[in-house]
């Protein structure tokens, strides 16, 4: 056995309607009493895979070193893997368990790659399943709770090239004609935009910037907090992961230029 693990941290799109959260911790702490379980976010959209995976990807940097559960599986019951990832280093062991759809890799990704992975198709560390539509609760939670119980990995199934999991497809910026074109990664609670740009690609724009969405252009202060703007403003900041994001003050700037995950925006100098 290995040594216990002490916090698992759970990331779904259950929402909060369901039991379905509820049951899963359940089922964890039912395997391993000692663990906490820490909520990440159970208000994905339901099946955005890509979602899920920015979210977890942006918490890495922030989680204390225990097993990370992902669920949000629109391929639930079919051909898909389930797997447990290992992850860390010698001194420092953590795991990450979901489907194998590319929600994990990002993160995986963040924390130096997957040292060892595991089909989960070992039966014996499964709960009965009336169904198969469930896998969070019959797979996936009781495979994550076994690890932070000790279990070794390779208990859990069939070893698995970490090279052949599901990648994760996180869209680029680009640079057309003096323009910088990215899109929304998210929109968060207070309706601000994060958009994949880094501050660096628009350093050579100096003052203000014209934001270029649908059928909108709007002239974007350059500021460094919210408070900064004018009732109305909309202005562009680095946001708390260090990525460029459309905002307002004390309003939605998702609701003010109509956009939503997604969504293209261009930032190029405001016209003389």
């Amino acid at each position: 056995m290995a040594p216990p693990l002490d916090t698992l941290w759970f990331l779904s799109d259950y929402g909060l309607d369901d039991e379905f959260v509820g049951v899963v911790k359940g089922v964890v702490k039912s395997i391993a009493p000692q663990v906490t379980v820490v909520d990440l976010t159970h208000r994905i959209p339901a099946y955005d895979i890509r979602a899920a995976s920015l979210a977890l990807a942006r918490s890495m940097q922030y989680l204390a070193p225990g097993v990370v559960l992902a669920v949000v599986d629109p391929g639930v019951g079919s051909a898909r893997r389930a797997v447990a990832v290992e992850v860390g280093s010698d001194d420092v062991t953590a795991f990450f368990v979901g489907p194998d759809n590319g929600l994990l890799a990002p993160a995986v990704a963040m924390v130096g790659g997957a040292r060892r992975a595991v089909s989960l198709t070992n039966d014996d560390y499964h709960l009965p399943s009336p169904g198969a539509t469930f896998a969070g609760r019959d797979i996936m939670a009781p495979a994550a709770a076994h690890l932070c119980a000790g279990l070794e990995l390779d208990l859990l199934g069939e070893p698995v090239d970490p090279l052949s999991l599901l990648p994760g497809l996180i869209p680029l910026s680009r640079v057309e004609d003096g323009r910088t074109v990215g899109e929304v990664l998210w929109i968060d609670h207070f309706g601000n935009a994060q958009l994949n740009v880094d501050p660096d690609e628009i350093a050579a724009i100096d003052g203000p910037v014209l934001v270029r969405a649908g059928d909108q252009a709007r002239v974007a202060a350059r500021v460094s907090s919210y408070s900064d703007l004018k009732p109305g403003q909309v202005g562009v900041l680095v946001d708390s992961y260090g990525l460029l994001a459309v905002v307002l003050d004390q309003r939605s700037a998702a609701d003010e230029l109509r956009l939503h995950t997604g969504s293209a925006v261009t930032l190029e100098p405001v016209p003389d």
